[in-house]
This record gives structure tokens, sequence and C-alpha cells, in this order.
């Protein structure tokens, strides 16, 4: 299983929220670039950036920094937050990311995500925030009435193969992950999901692995220093 070190950007600086709230917020490094090099540094493949503020409807202004991590490490990076549109998706591919995960978009403008799917066939992921089983978008602030599996089954079907599903009562909570909403994902076919929220232990991360879970995302619990990064890719290798 692939293990993706996260990377949230606020105002340029390496941050965590806790449950998504804004105000809820601890700085972990002021140098995002370095942050990437450093998990480089430590055996990392793969790097998970969210752009909190393009999420928050303040515009691509850490697009600099993403493209400044991009040019810095030989990483898969994949990017979500404030991807709205065929532009903003544009703009973070032309910064040298390997993937575009579009969250609200994928909601309110279905016809413009399939149309970006057909066009970036491996570059586009649907990322989905599930509260109490219902679809969150725009920065997790607004809950829609649609049923996150639902809504996930569907997407194989309008060529979307890869899912970021985060559970939002276990982010940032070093709760573990829903193990029973990734065990009914993994059945899905076609389709690559990928955990996020609250996996913070080695068997977390080989539990999810043995039911078949593509990757997982992991940030606080590396911060916190509740995981190594090394323990991580380990267990992933452990639970095939």
């Amino acid at each position: 299983m692939e293990i993706y070190p996260a990377i949230d950007l606020l105002a340029g600086e390496v941050v965590r929220l806790r449950q998504g709230v804004y105000t809820d917020v601890t700085v972990y490094a002021k140098d995002p670039v370095e942050a990437a090099k450093n998990f480089a540094a430590q055996g990392a493949t793969n790097l998970h950036i969210v752009d909190l503020d393009a999420a928050r409807g303040r515009g691509q202004i850490n697009l600099k920094t993403i493209e400044a991590i991009a040019s810095s490490v030989k990483l898969f990076i994949e990017v979500g937050g404030g991807a709205r549109d065929k532009a903003s998706v544009a703009n973070y591919i032309s910064s040298g990311v390997d993937r575009v995960i579009i969250g609200s978009m994928a909601v309110e403008n279905p016809e413009m995500t399939d149309e970006l799917a057909r066009e970036y066939p491996s570059a586009i992921a649907v990322g989905v925030d599930a509260r109490d089983g219902r679809v969150a978008i725009h920065g997790w602030r607004v809950v829609t009435e649609l049923d996150a599996f639902e809504f996930i089954e569907a997407l194989p079907g309008r060529g979307v193969s890869t899912v970021i599903y985060t559970d939002i009562s276990r982010d940032g909570m070093l709760e573990g992950p829903n193990i029973a909403s990734y065990e009914r994902l993994a059945s899905i076919p076609g389709l690559q999901v990928i955990a996020s929220g609250g996996v913070t232990s080695a068997g977390d991360v080989r539990a999810l692995s043995k039911l078949g879970i593509h990757g997982a995302i992991i940030g606080k619990a590396l911060y916190d220093g509740r995981i190594t990064l090394a323990e991580a890719i380990a267990a992933g290798r452990e639970g095939i």
C-alpha cells in the first residue's frame, strides 16, 4: 500500500486543522519545501498536499509554493483544495503535480468533472469528505444530502478511477480510520481508494492494506510522532 505523508498549506506554512476548523490550527513548519524534502529523505515516494487557502476560497495563493515543492523533490504529488474550475485544475497541473483532487466541483459541476477526467485521465481524482455518511463540500462547511457511498459508487462509470475518502469525524483526532467504511469502499470495482483521516498507527496501515486499499494519507500522526514514516511504509508492505 502506498503511503502519502501530508502537507497542509495555510498562508505558506505547514499546518494541521482539527476536524477542518480553521480557528483550531497548529503550525508544524514554516518552510513547506524543506518539509517535503524531509519526507523524501525519510523514504517517501508520494506526497499529499492540501491547499487550505484555496479550499477556503482565497484563491491559489500557494501555487508558487506548490511549484517549488514539485521542482525540489522527485515524488508523486497530488494536490487538493480549491480546484473548482478548469483553470484552477490546469494551474495545479502546470505547477508540476501529478494528480489533482476535485471535491466540491465533482458535486456541483459533474459535467465539468467528467470532462476533466477525459482530458486528464490519469491526473484527476475525486475527494469525498463525509460527515455522518453525507458528502460535505466547500472546506467541510456545507453538508449535502448526497449519500457518500452512492456518490462514490458512480465514479468509475464517470471515468474517475481514484477517490480520496475522508471521514471528517476522524480527521486530526488520532482515533484510527473508519475501517467499516473502507471495507465497503474496497469492494467497488474499478476504483482505487486512498484513505484519509485518523490513520495513526502501523496497525491502522496494515488493516487498510489487507482490505485492498490503495493508499493512506498520514498527517497529524507523523507530525506528533505517533508513527514514523519508515514505520508506515513498512506496515503498508506487510499488509500486502
